[in-house]
């Protein structure tokens, strides 16, 4: 596995969890004991440390089989609840993305740009049980003669639904601000004049891909918590760049690492997938996730140790720098600082806040943490590891 140690490997974590022996701890617990006792020491007394992350994961969407109709029909264009999903794929397998947008959105003839209702919103639907109109058209053919086909549906009524997420659970993200003189509507929020407030979108010390910064827990067949059930990484996410900078405890200061994810919607729970409405953007999926970090070696309790403080990102100008593809950093700030509520750049001072829940990232966390201590879930080794760098130990 790449230049990684082992000195406990899964088989032996695997048999404590199934004993119920395993000692799990949630990453925000993991820090504080290495703060107190320190990583050495950590590594031998805990074999897990489980993570979590509850936002706004615009790569997200669903893959769906609505099952024949009679006669057959092949689906050439398909809406769910009037937001058009992809249908060129077979005869009734659809793909709807979270940021779709629905045709003639109420809000969006009163205020153009901005939209009520989209795909992220159609998937939460779908989990929470709700009946989702369906609406198909066809070319027709010999073998698929119908040429339209109309229905209103429940997730109970369809073959498959199940969440595939090209991209989830960036490893870390920017803080933006707006330098501009007018307020701007990104997908970071509203963004006030002249640096009147700075928003970010990570859970820090509990973010999963900050807890493993070398992945080498992580990759295909990874089991992973997803949307209330147990999902499975699947790939490494598009845009995935392990190559980004990294600071002395080998963290990374930009957005990094990626995977793609997916998981059984018929087994998830609304509460932790949820369809998002952003002002001026449009809307997305806000995806709750989570990844056991098994503690394979002392580097790995290390870093699943470290805590915002120790956890830096950029803070990044989306009023003229973002759209022009300009990658100027103005400043790096820490994620202590930005839970703070406030962070100072050139003697300013300027409030923060979240686009992600700590709270729920903390929940989702702590039930994947009382799964495995239940002996609910086993540790998935993964078959193909991520992209990465080699590793620089400098933290002796």
């Amino acid at each position: 596995m790449n230049d990684i140690v082992i000195k406990k490997s899964y088989e032996e974590i695997n048999a404590k969890i199934k004993k119920g022996d395993a000692v799990v701890v949630t990453a925000e617990e993991m820090a504080g004991i290495v703060k107190s006792e320190g990583y050495k020491s950590a590594f031998k007394k805990v074999d897990v440390v489980t993570t979590g992350t509850f936002g706004t994961m615009c790569s997200s969407g669903a893959f769906i089989n609505f099952g024949h109709t009679r006669p057959k029909i092949k689906a050439s264009k398909v809406w769910l609840n009037d937001v058009e999903a992809y249908a060129g794929l077979a005869a009734v397998d659809i793909y709807i993305g979270a940021t779709q947008v629905q045709e003639d959105d109420p809000l969006n003839k009163v205020h153009p740009g901005r939209f009520k209702y989209g795909g992220g919103h159609v998937i939460e639907d779908l989990i929470a049980g709700k009946p989702v109109k369906l609406k198909a058209k066809s070319y027709g053919t010999d073998c698929y003669p119908l040429r339209e086909y109309e229905a209103t549906v429940t997730i109970h009524d369809l073959r498959d639904a199940f969440l595939y997420n090209p991209r989830n659970a960036y490893q870390n993200y920017n803080c933006a601000v707006n330098q501009s003189k007018k307020t701007i509507y990104t997908y970071m929020g509203i963004l006030r004049p002249n640096m009147g407030n700075a928003t970010y979108s990570s859970a820090g010390q509990l973010s999963p891909l900050l807890n493993d910064p070398y992945y080498w827990t992580i990759g295909v067949g990874t089991k992973i918590f997803l949307g209330g059930t147990v999902g499975a990484v699947t790939w490494r996410g598009t845009q995935h760049d392990p190559t980004a900078l990294r600071g002395d405890n080998g963290v990374v200061r930009s957005g990094a690492g990626t995977i793609a994810v997916t998981g059984d919607m018929k087994q998830m729970s609304a509460q932790f997938i949820k369809g998002a409405s952003i002002t001026g953007y449009g809307c997305s999926l806000m995806v709750g996730l989570g990844i056991p970090i098994p503690m394979l070696n002392e580097d790995l309790a290390f870093f699943t140790g470290v805590s915002d403080d120790q956890i830096f990102c950029q803070v990044v100008d989306y009023g003229y720098d973002y759209p022009n593809a300009i990658g100027r950093v103005i400043a790096e700030v820490s994620y202590a600082q930005l839970k703070s509520g406030f962070i100072e750049i050139g003697g300013k001072r300027i409030p923060t806040a979240p686009l992600s829940s700590y709270p729920m990232a903390k929940k989702i966390a702590t039930i994947l943490k009382d799964w495995i201590k239940a002996s609910q879930f086993t540790l998935g080794q993964p078959q193909i590891l991520l992209p990465s760098v080699p590793y620089d130990k400098r933290h002796e």
